[in-house]
């Protein structure tokens, strides 16, 4: 059995790093698209999100199709990101 016996939380670094700004989650099954509103152990919420169906280009100014989810925010489980980074 593995024990943390002292857990630091670096600020700025991470998801939370991303706090109101366009991110792209890559989760098990799908890619998520919008911008971070709230980080917590469980979830990531975002705004303004999408399902990426087709990315193109990363060097494409947008999403070759995206589709938006209701507005209001849309919650993604921290445990089925995958990796995560700067969105379009």
């Amino acid at each position: 059995m593995k024990n943390l016996n002292n857990v630091v939380e670096e600020s700025g670094e991470g998801i939370t790093s991303f706090l109101g700004q366009s991110v792209m989650l890559f989760c098990s099954n799908y890619i998520y698209a919008g911008t971070v509103a709230e980080v917590t152990a469980s979830y990531v919420k975002l705004t303004d999100a999408c399902i990426v169906y087709e990315t193109g280009a990363y060097t494409d100014v947008d999403y070759t199709d995206a589709q938006g989810l209701p507005t209001g925010g849309w919650f993604v489980k921290t445990q089925a990101i995958e990796s995560f980074g700067p969105g379009k």
